[in-house]
């Protein structure tokens, strides 16, 4: 057996591969993106098979980089962009449709009618989430209904849904496995969190025949092994989490109480709960942190949508920046006098507004404002939402969340500036782990883990290795007065 592990990183915008050796550092790693599709407005598809092709580009890569063969792998671990759809004929492997991503709201109209129905607290109860777009069932039911045939297929088990990560695993199993793991399930609207199976009355209530659904395994189950021929020799994949769930796993946040921030082209906040499955009153979703030996460890997760989004926005969209780190940099050339807000609403809002048609709106221009504001307004507005988020939290969580450091990963991070706005506006520290990836290190330490080949939890929690704390600097008057300036225009921009 080999002592590596390769873990696939498939996100929003690109796919990744990273390898690890025993040690748990990395050895290899490749990358590549894939294009975005956005047919009519608040809509988003991928191709999958730009996905496919994306993931094993980049394993590939992360393989020849590292000077290793398929025989050196140990075992693979896979984390994902959740939510994203996708259905596939069973017989030909071949997509129906597009994948509708996460971030698509096509499903608004479905989402009202069952809400206007009286729905919404039944999915809340069996499931933790909201009626939302974010969410795959609705997506699922939008793709029978309009696909050709579509329905019919699925009721004669002809089709196969998946998130990411069951997609992925049929096709490195050659459609051997069909299987998610209880993350992904939980992110469906069709999956019981208390019960941990899928749910009768929110499959009829959302029109999904049960023959389409994926078996649901532990993070760190059996989910087959690929084909020979992708990686010249039969490899085990031991570890499945979605990306903030292995985000959770990767920062060592076992402990209830333990909060970690991820910030890519969304943020999500992640409060682990323990074994108690706590109801937000704040329109927080309840959720599975992971699962494992068939003990489900809960949470409460705080959603934004769009936070290096923004910043891709500021470069693609206004072309003011030629790449994501120059953002600081022009933040910091500001005038600080001008009190400008981003709301970057541009696929709704997420947690804990949950307004899908309000749209990104901007406040406080002056003649004077330009590229530095909108710079510094792009990058606070990732910090107000997360303020938000924790506020709903602590009081979710009866305050005992109150005094936790929150733990923060992704691309964001690496901005100084952005991380210190964000201790100040939380006025509570916020550390940055010398280990950035802690997305795909949690993909990796499942399946690691799995084997025996890496360290238990206890152990792997004291491997976690602090970079820098940012503690606040700004006194109470100015936070209140840039947080009341924040709830101000939130207010402004929200539909109802």
């Amino acid at each position: 057996m080999g002592s590596h592990i390769l873990a696939i990183d498939q996100g929003t915008t690109s796919s990744r591969a990273l390898i690890f050796d025993e040690a748990m550092k990395v050895v290899g790693q490749g990358q590549k993106e894939f294009r975005q599709h956005f047919p009519q407005s608040g809509w988003v598809e991928h191709d999958p098979e730009d996905i496919w092709e994306s993931v094993i580009f980049s394993t590939r890569a992360a393989l020849k980089q590292a000077r290793l063969k398929g025989e050196d792998i140990a075992a693979i671990g896979i984390t994902n962009q959740r939510e994203t759809t996708l259905v596939w004929d069973r017989k030909t492997g071949r997509p129906i449709h597009r994948a509708i991503v996460w971030q698509d709201r096509r499903t608004s109209d479905i989402c009202n009618q069952l809400k206007s129905a009286g729905k919404e607290t039944l999915v809340t109860q069996k499931t933790g989430l909201l009626l939302d777009p974010y969410f795959s069932g609705t997506k699922i039911k939008w793709l029978l209904d309009t696909v050709e045939d579509a329905r019919g297929k699925a009721e004669a088990g002809e089709l196969a849904f998946g998130t990411v990560d069951t997609y992925l695993i049929w096709r490195l199993t050659g459609g051997a496995v069909h299987a998610t793991d209880a993350t992904n399930a939980s992110r469906t609207l069709l999956f019981n969190i208390e019960k941990g199976a899928w749910d009768d009355e929110l499959l009829a209530l959302l029109e999904v025949p049960a023959a389409m659904l994926p078996d649901v395994l532990d993070c760190d189950d059996d989910f087959g092994h690929t084909e020979p021929e992708i990686f010249g020799k039969p490899i085990p994949i031991r570890g499945v989490a979605g990306d903030q769930h292995a985000a959770v796993i990767g920062q060592a946040c076992f402990a209830p109480g333990m909060i970690k921030a991820t910030y890519g082209t969304g943020c999500f906040a992640v409060l682990n709960t323990g074994d108690t499955l706590v109801r937000s009153q704040n329109r927080l979703l309840t959720t599975i942190a992971y699962r494992l030996g068939g003990k489900t460890t809960y949470a409460l997760e705080g959603s934004i949508f769009v936070a290096g989004a923004a910043v891709q926005w500021l470069r693609d969209g206004l072309k003011i920046i030629g790449k994501a780190s120059d953002s600081g940099r022009l933040a910091i050339g500001a005038d600080a006098n001008q009190d400008v807000y981003l709301v970057p609403a541009f696929v709704g809002l997420g947690a804990p507004y949950w307004d899908a048609e309000a749209r990104g709106a901007m406040f406080g221009l002056t003649r004077n404002t330009g590229p530095e504001e909108f710079a510094k307004a792009a990058l606070e507005a990732v910090c107000y939402q997360t303020a938000d988020l924790l506020d709903a939290m602590h009081k979710d969580w009866n305050g005992h969340a109150a005094a936790t450091v929150l733990r923060v990963d992704g691309g964001m991070v690496a901005s100084d500036y952005t991380m210190q706005f964000l201790a100040d506006i939380l006025d509570a520290p916020v550390d940055r782990p010398h280990m950035l990836e802690t997305t795909v290190l949690g993909a990796a330490w499942l399946a690691g883990q799995a084997i025996g080949l890496w360290p238990d939890q206890e152990a792997f929690s004291k491997s976690w290795a602090l970079e820098r704390q940012f503690v606040p600097e700004i006194d109470s008057a100015l936070r209140e007065k840039k947080l009341a300036g924040w709830r101000d225009a939130v207010r402004r921009t929200l539909s109802g």
